[in-house]
């Protein structure tokens, strides 16, 4: 016998006690049947009327958007974006939040995620608990940020750009994106018809005044003429093999870090915020403290930004190896540090690529591995190699805490942690986790 379908509970309201914040963007709450929401749009504490946006009766969590505040948080503000808000555009998370609430919120989730996956409290970690802001982030509540380098638009059927819905393929259409930074916003994507495009991508490099815009087809459709407010390089991403090719100007932007010029081709990977790579490499570099002649590993190196940094602390007797799966980045990253004979670049995963070096030990690690992590088996090589100090850096603090505790089996212990909050408005967040073998230093 067939069993019945459940029955879907999107539309139906709940008024709900707030919990606390989960990782994710959202907030914890309680039907009273004991059913989990994940409810967005609210603030701890807070009482409200949820109304469910996915799931079925018996699921093990709903989730919701709260639509009503019948008790609103002290750290409650108007959303000073228009397009923010339940059923409105998903690019943002904590809109409805006082900047330093939002900061405050990320770092409960950061050690949420570390005693839970980790067992570490946050002493254990080497971290006060605060969130950092980058330089100039700093700003009343009411204010955002511009920071974001690059902003991937979507179209709709109408040719208007606009960013996605919260979990969602329909397109908000938008007259300005308030957390876009301004080299991106003084190309005026949303004011021209995108007709026969997907997706429109515009990057904006910091240190240059490179722009450079990505267009995405729809099957069939034929490239626009592009006349934007500004100069710009335009690329397009091929219907057939999904890869990115030049159509006009330059295929790369000049990314500035750490007093060195980065050349960034499309689909490269850079920080987004324009403080963030700085902000890394200071972090990293006074946590692993090189010396000259040490041997260090640069693990997912993308460009070559860490790797360029140990090679100038490390001087003519150290040496650097970099490992990258992106043939793109992979050229870049050699075209980057071709001014150092001793630092090699190899292309593809770290899982295979490392075992075949040959290496059996090194001085110094460092890894910025992609949103899911590392994961146990390359952790487990890394802890034989017997690094002094190693830092991580990573975008997805779950992920971090999953690697924390293999890191532990291995032998090593988190000597520091520092969090930053390089995603303001949104509920992502960067950490730098400084390791080094159980037993050394205090």
């Amino acid at each position: 016998m067939q069993a019945e379908p459940k029955k879907s509970l999107v539309g139906t309201e709940f008024e709900v006690e707030v919990g606390p914040v989960a990782h994710g963007g959202h907030c914890i709450a309680r039907t009273t049947d004991g059913q989990v929401l994940f409810v967005r749009h609210t603030l701890p504490g807070e009482r409200v009327v949820a109304r469910v946006t996915e799931g079925e009766e018996g699921a093990r969590f709903l989730r919701a958007d709260a639509v009503t505040v019948l008790e609103a948080s002290k750290d409650r503000i108007e959303a000073p974006c228009p397009y923010a808000g339940p059923g409105r555009c998903g690019g943002c998370d904590w809109q409805h939040a006082k900047p330093g609430a939002q900061r405050r919120l990320k770092g409960e989730v950061v050690a949420e995620q570390l005693k839970r996956l980790a067992g570490l409290t946050p002493e254990e970690a080497g971290w006060d608990g605060t969130v950092m802001p980058a330089e100039g982030d700093k700003l009343p509540a009411g204010e955002v940020p511009a920071w974001r380098t690059r902003v991937q638009y979507a179209v709709d059927a109408d040719g208007n750009a606009g960013l996605r819905r919260h979990r969602s393929h329909e397109v908000e259409p938008i007259e300005h994106c308030m957390i876009a930074a301004p080299g991106v916003s003084e190309l005026g994507i949303e004011e021209r018809d995108w007709s026969g495009m997907a997706s429109v991508e515009a990057i904006a490099a910091t240190g240059s005044q490179d722009r450079m815009v990505i267009l995405e087809p729809r099957p069939g459709a034929r490239l626009p003429l592009v006349e934007l407010d500004k100069p710009v390089s335009v690329m397009r991403v091929e219907e057939k093999d999904g890869g990115v090719h030049r159509v006009h100007g330059r295929a790369f932007v000049r990314e500035r870090a750490d007093g060195r010029t980065h050349r960034v081709g499309s689909g490269g990977f850079w920080q987004v915020h324009p403080q963030a790579a700085d902000t890394l490499v200071k972090a990293v570099m006074q946590g692993l403290l090189p010396r000259k002649g040490e041997m260090a590993l640069d693990l997912y190196c993308g460009v070559g930004l860490f790797a360029g940094a140990l090679a100038d602390r490390l001087g003519d007797q150290g040496a650097v190896l970099g490992i990258e799966s992106g043939k793109r980045a992979v050229e870049d990253a050699r075209h980057n540090l071709a001014d150092f004979d001793r630092v090699r670049i190899e292309q593809g995963k770290v899982e295979s690529v490392l075992p075949r070096t040959g290496i059996t030990e090194v001085d110094l690690i460092v890894l910025d591995p992609p949103r899911a992590g590392a994961g146990r088996k390359t952790v487990q090589h890394l802890s034989s190699l017997g690094a002094r100090r190693i830092a991580y850096v990573a975008c997805d603090p779950a992920a971090l805490a999953r690697d924390l505790a293999y890191f532990r089996d291995g032998g090593y212990r988190v000597r520091t942690l520092r969090v930053f909050d390089l995603f303001p408005m949104t509920h992502h967040v960067e950490c730098v986790a400084v390791l080094e073998p159980v037993g050394k230093g205090s």
